[in-house]
């Protein structure tokens, strides 16, 4: 039975497989350090795959930075972490797809490879700005002293004296380590997204310059759709020169070939009834009336009865009468007869107090006519792309939207702007929105906002760190102690506000919206829940391996094992969760059976039986529940039988 490696994906290997497969010949074989055989590239041979003529020399357009190199190997680097639940901070636990998952950034990203990749449409990001009173709270392993800083940016000239490539050594790491912290968290972003994803990365004047070059690098020069400007504050007067009152939206998609075009914008809200039968069920639309304004238009076809419910027949006002032909000024209807007979499920016959409309006395109608007019058709045939220069989002809001909480943070992005990001990028019903440098939540709060107008079902990752809050703070003499904390019990308070809200403004005849999903399941980056034994048997002897009773640690729950299990197996944690007792063991059927789980000590046939009955497509149990080899070989007996679909794995 095969163990599952409960490790992040190798990067560096990942890489090494891609280009294998495109260039066999340039892969060859060395020892690690343990002595196994690896496949490595002979990167000799790749060069001379990718030329005509060798290359040789210093001189090429690069962007680099010292520390570059230690950057790409971290970002490239496995990692044994894995993501705890924490249920008593989560809301919804069960039934929620919202995820928000405390810790390092970089070591997060690395671990949702296997469970996202290609599959996020949206992220967006507010990264520090690197204004000089930034502090980095990242643990990353790239940070050099200045001794080796001024060794890697020397080189000799002919005479051998030794020159400088920078002309200012003033605050020589400034840049590269802000360059370097950010490098591999984009590297990793970049693999997440759908083929039509696109990311938002918020930044001012004093790095924009090398994350356009750092993006254009990752994401590609060709995938560049654009820089926008957004006013942050209505006017100051600090700054010496300018004073600075807006910043930058620097936007990437991961293939401008699938990428979707921008759109202009609309008043998602006043699509606010939705389909309950016919081909478009479900669908978000709003009423439209058929009859247009006097207008120089004389063609009869658009100028016919309608029957109206109670069997009365209406038209549009006028001086003639079918069949003859319009006269100049008479009043029409947008479709033709043609067009009514064929798309009459998108046709509303109203009562109303009065029309423009004569029924066939030539009096005034009580009945009026719509059309349904689909949200999202609206979206698809629109040509009209958003200005690249944003107002009316300013930062003021965003601070407001947290108080208004009674929340007290002053540095938020104000939620109207990513609700505006989302519009602009055609995010789906389904939609995936990442945001790996939460803080407030601010994106989390635009998701469930969004989808409360729209009846939409996007889901958010949120990804914080639990940077502490400054103990002068207001936050913190509030009770908060991290950013973290801020962050989620904005979503909880501003989902109650929401879900309170959802419905209170609706007119007699509409439809109540679908609930909002406001809940969010809470998970913390932690050690493996191995241990080491499990990664390092060949450092322990015979005697020492007998006193383990158990390669998993102690302190780890069923649920904890789960939620590693769906990291390794590269599942949504996110997916539907239902846990049973059988035989007096705890089942986990996750999706409904797309993976099953037992954890328990001893596990009898008669569960393995029921297990394998149940036909999930994978299962997973606990290696030490097996007294021996011929206990093992029973399992997979009893799923050949049962279940010859079903892989099985161990922990």
């Amino acid at each position: 039975m095969e163990k599952l490696k409960m490790a992040s994906m190798n990067m560096t290997q990942k890489n090494i497989e891609r280009i294998e497969a495109l260039f066999p010949q340039v892969i060859t074989e060395m020892r690690d350090e343990t002595g196994h055989l690896k496949k490595v590239i002979n990167f000799e041979k790749l060069k001379q795959e990718l030329s005509d003529d060798i290359i040789d020399g210093e001189e090429c357009y690069d962007f680099t930075w010292v520390g570059k190199k230690a950057a790409i190997v971290e970002g490239n680097t496995p990692i044994r972490k894995t993501l705890r639940p924490c249920l008593d901070e989560s809301k919804d636990w069960e039934s929620t797809g919202n995820l928000y998952i405390e810790g390092d950034n970089l070591e997060v990203l690395k671990l949702l490879q296997e469970s996202y990749l290609n599959s996020i449409k949206m992220i967006y990001i507010d990264p520090p700005y690197n204004t000089g009173r930034d502090s980095f709270v990242y643990t990353d392993n790239f940070k050099i002293d200045k001794d080796e800083f001024e060794e890697q940016i020397e080189y000799r000239d002919e005479a051998g004296n030794i020159q400088f490539r920078q002309n200012n050594l003033a605050n020589p790491r400034f840049h590269s380590d802000w360059c370097s912290m950010l490098y591999p968290r984009l590297k990793l972003a970049q693999s997440l997204l759908r083929e039509d994803g696109v990311i938002f990365i918020s930044i001012d004047d004093n790095e924009v310059h090398n994350l356009r070059k750092i993006c254009d690098e990752i994401f590609g020069e060709a995938n560049f759709v654009g820089c926008a400007g957004r006013i942050t504050k209505k006017s100051n007067n600090k700054g010496d020169y300018w004073a600075p009152n807006f910043d930058y939206l620097l936007t990437y998609v991961k293939d401008i070939n699938h990428s979707t075009t921008f759109f202009g914008g609309l008043n998602h809200a006043a699509y606010n009834m939705v389909d309950e039968d016919g081909p478009r069920k479900g669908e978000r639309y709003q009423l439209v009336r058929l009859y247009m304004s006097t207008i120089q238009n004389r063609n009869p076809e658009q100028r016919f009865w309608i029957e109206c419910p109670d069997g009365s027949k209406i038209i549009p006002p006028g001086s003639t009468f079918p069949p003859e032909r319009p006269a100049l000024g008479d009043g029409i209807w947008r479709w033709t007869r043609k067009k009514f007979e064929e798309e009459k499920d998108r046709i509303v016959i109203k009562k109303v107090r009065s029309s423009n409309l004569l029924n066939q006395d030539g009096n005034p109608a009580q009945w009026n006519v719509y059309t349904k007019t689909y949200l999202q058709d609206v979206i698809d045939n629109s040509s009209a792309k958003p200005n690249s220069f944003i107002e009316g989002h300013i930062n003021q809001i965003g601070s407001h939207e947290v108080n208004s909480l009674s929340i007290p943070f002053d540095y938020s992005k104000p939620s109207t702007l990513i609700k505006y990001l989302m519009e602009v990028s055609k995010t789906n019903e389904d939609s995936i929105i990442l945001d790996f440098f939460s803080g407030s939540a601010t994106t989390a709060d635009a998701v469930m906002q969004l989808n409360a107008e729209d009846a939409g079902n996007r889901k958010f990752i949120m990804v914080q760190i639990p940077e502490a809050c400054d103990a002068k703070s207001e936050a913190f003499k509030a009770g908060y102690k991290t950013i973290s904390e801020i962050g989620k019990e904005r979503i909880r308070r501003a989902g109650q506000r929401i879900s309170e809200n959802l419905n209170s403004q609706l007119e007699i005849d509409e439809q109540p919206q679908p609930a909002v999903d406001i809940g969010f399941r809470v998970l913390k980056i932690d050690s493996t829940n191995m241990k080491d034994v499990y990664y390092a048997a060949n450092e322990y002897s015979q005697s020492m391996l007998a006193g383990l009773e158990s390669n998993i640690k102690e302190d780890r729950t069923d649920l904890d094992l789960l939620y590693g299990v769906l990291l390794d197996w590269g599942l949504p944690l996110s997916l539907s969760h239902k846990m049973e007792a059988i035989d007096a063991v705890s089942v986990h059927t996750v999706d409904e059976g797309a993976l099953i789980a037992c954890f328990a000590e001893k596990i009898s046939e008669h569960v393995v039986r029921e297990i394998a009955r149940r036909r999930p497509l994978r299962v997973v149990l606990r290696d030490s529940s097996f007294a021996n080899s011929s206990d093992k070989i029973n399992v997979e007996e009893i799923f050949k039988l049962h279940a010859p679909t079903t892989t099985v794995k161990v922990i």
